[in-house]
């Protein structure tokens, strides 16, 4: 029986976090990024990891900054540590004491999409695919030996929602599937490709905002590609307005890219896009308001919605 400390912070680590507890091995520690303010009240909330683990009796640690705390964790003394989104960079010292390592469950097929929003980038970028990696960590982000994959396929309709939690649940039966080579040395490591290499960076607010003049399969991939969180956005007489769903019409349209061109049964409206196919919006959070279906704001505000509209600046 091993020692294991765990490292994570949201929803993504929760089931992994849980498979763990399934194991014949001991969860001595579990680590998670410190108690925030969520939501419009801004009430302190713990992360998801942390309310499991204190569900299940397993001692919390939530340093600050992990480098000044180190210490706390070593004198657990894990045979092995264990990280899935935690949020912070692990000091050398914590790499280089547990004898089996450190090792990550990465949301990507590395060596795509290093980083910390792999599941937005790869609907973002069109993706078909994409899969978990079992890793060993190093200094360097995301750029440890790879242990294990496996591949996770994306469907046309899939967002981030979805596929986050397809990819949580593959992570954690890949992970306790590896564990019994890990610790019997049963694994042979490959070095990643770096001439291969792609980055996932946080998302960034001016990436949420819509660019109309793109084609309508780029525009629904980025709408799904922050769905649910964090949305994508477009300017609205004047406002913003978030775009919280939308589907593709590969009908031909004439107008301006961001023009309205077509309300649909007073549920849907349709924005040509780039490449004069359209986006048939279905659901929004106009400025100020609640995420509601288009035809709710229809019967609110009848005129609010006008063919002829160019949205965006």
């Amino acid at each position: 029986m091993k020692r294991i400390v765990f490292m994570g912070t949201p929803d993504f680590s929760v089931p992994i976090l849980e498979s763990l507890m399934q194991t014949e091995h001991e969860l001595v520690l579990v680590v998670t990024q410190p108690d925030r303010p969520k939501g419009r009240k801004k009430i302190i909330t713990a992360p998801p990891v942390k309310e499991t683990a204190e569900k299940y009796d397993i001692p919390v640690l939530q340093p600050k900054k992990l480098k000044d705390e180190y210490k706390k964790i070593l004198a657990y003394e894990p045979d092995i540590i264990i990280t899935a989104a935690y949020g912070q960079i692990l000091p050398k010292e914590l790499l280089d004491t547990p004898e089996f390592g450190c090792i990550n469950v990465h949301a990507s097929l590395l060596p795509e999409l290093r980083g910390g929003a792999p599941i937005h980038y790869a609907i973002l970028e069109g993706k078909q695919e994409t899969g978990i990696t079992i890793m060993y960590m190093a200094e360097k982000l995301d750029a440890g030996d790879i242990i294990a994959q496996e591949t996770v396929s994306i469907a046309a309709s899939d967002h981030v929602g979805t596929l986050h939690d397809k990819l949580s649940q593959t992570g954690a039966s890949l992970l306790t599937g590896t564990l019994p080579d890990i610790f019997s040395g049963e694994i042979a490591p490959v070095s990643q490709d770096e001439s291969l290499a792609t980055f996932a960076f946080n998302i960034k607010r001016d990436q949420e905002k819509i660019d109309w003049h793109n084609a309508h399969n780029d525009i629904y991939n980025h709408i799904r590609g922050l769905h649910p969180w964090p949305v994508a956005f477009t300017i609205h007489d004047g406002n913003v307005m978030k775009i919280w769903w939308g589907e593709m019409d590969d009908n031909t349209y004439q107008g301006t890219p961001g023009e309205i061109v077509q309300i649909i049964d007073n549920e849907a409206f349709v924005v040509v896009c780039g490449n004069q196919k359209g986006i048939r919006i279905t659901e929004i959070q106009p400025a100020g308001k609640k995420r509601m279906t288009v035809k709710q704001y229809l019967q609110g505000s009848p005129d609010r919605i006008k063919t002829g509209t160019v949205m965006g600046d």
